[in-house]
């Protein structure tokens, strides 16, 4: 998904931050051209009552509006009246929100997936020591155990990191999940919009933050100490009930490609030596 969103979200701020520049320099453009006309015309007032002065012959060409130009100007007239937005636009701001906690899960994930794999000799150790169920085979375990104890060991930066980064993806990823949530709700964005518009400022001079205690995506103001704020509990009329279940969390992520591949999923020998892989 983060892949599809990036392009079009790119696309929809430049376009939103383009129909005002393209009409302000189209318009320059034609402005430009008839003050050269002007004082063109200005001068020929002039000199051809004084007799003492020629031009070209040529020149007021260099006043010509140019069919281009009028083209051009008309398209950036139609744009700004059917697409800008004076008051921002809210949907792209709560998307590129998203899309900024997508880029800071991704990262969180990174540093998760090296330490899981720092730690993958547990599972090693853990499916050795499972199938070990004669004597001799656990003699086995811990003969291999005790020659390979420095590299088996797991050390305490590793789980820290390990911590601390699925930390880190469960925040970014409510973040990320939120604020994409009010962005696909209509009645949500027009909620927002007149928030704007009655402080009026712009989606860009907001604040919107996601806030789990509240259970709410909050939206500050530069001209005003007031929140506007769309729930995530279904308190509220704008239909948004996103609180599920852990049950429904772990099952949900059970069924993800990221599960499927890891050495959980897999097992340690499928993993790191691709052998003993069950067909998924």
């Amino acid at each position: 998904m983060k892949k599809i969103l990036l392009p079009l979200l790119l696309l929809s701020s430049a376009l939103q931050a383009s129909e005002k520049d393209d009409l302000l320099n189209t318009s320059s453009d034609i402005v430009n051209q008839i003050t050269t006309g002007v004082t063109l015309v200005g001068a020929a007032t002039e000199y051809a009552h004084q007799g003492d002065a020629l031009s070209s012959g040529t020149l007021s060409t260099t006043a010509h509006i140019s069919e281009a130009q009028v083209d051009a100007y008309n398209q950036a007239l139609d744009n700004f009246v059917n697409n800008y937005q004076p008051y921002g636009d809210v949907k792209a701001v709560l998307e590129n929100k998203a899309m900024d906690e997508l880029d800071l899960m991704d990262e969180a994930i990174g540093r998760f997936t090296e330490a899981v794999v720092d730690m993958s000799t547990v599972l090693q150790v853990n499916e050795r020591i499972e199938e070990a169920v004669t004597p001799q085979q656990e003699a086995e375990v811990q003969t291999f155990v005790t020659e390979s104890a420095s590299v088996l060991q797991v050390e305490q930066e590793t789980v820290d990191t390990y911590n601390q980064s699925v930390d880190e993806i469960e925040t970014h990823a409510n973040n990320a999940s939120a604020y994409l949530a009010v962005a696909g709700s209509e009645e949500a964005v027009a909620f927002l919009e007149q928030g704007i518009e009655n402080a009026n400022t712009t989606a860009e001079q907001t604040n919107i933050f996601y806030d789990a205690n509240e259970q709410w995506v909050a939206m500050g103001y530069n001209t005003t100490r007031n929140l506007t704020a769309v729930y995530l509990n279904g308190n509220d009329n704008m239909g948004l009930d996103l609180y599920i279940t852990e049950a429904d969390i772990l099952a949900a992520g059970s069924e993800s490609e990221f599960f499927q591949t890891s050495p959980v999923a897999q097992g340690y020998k499928c993993f790191m030596y691709n052998e003993g892989c069950n067909e998924l």
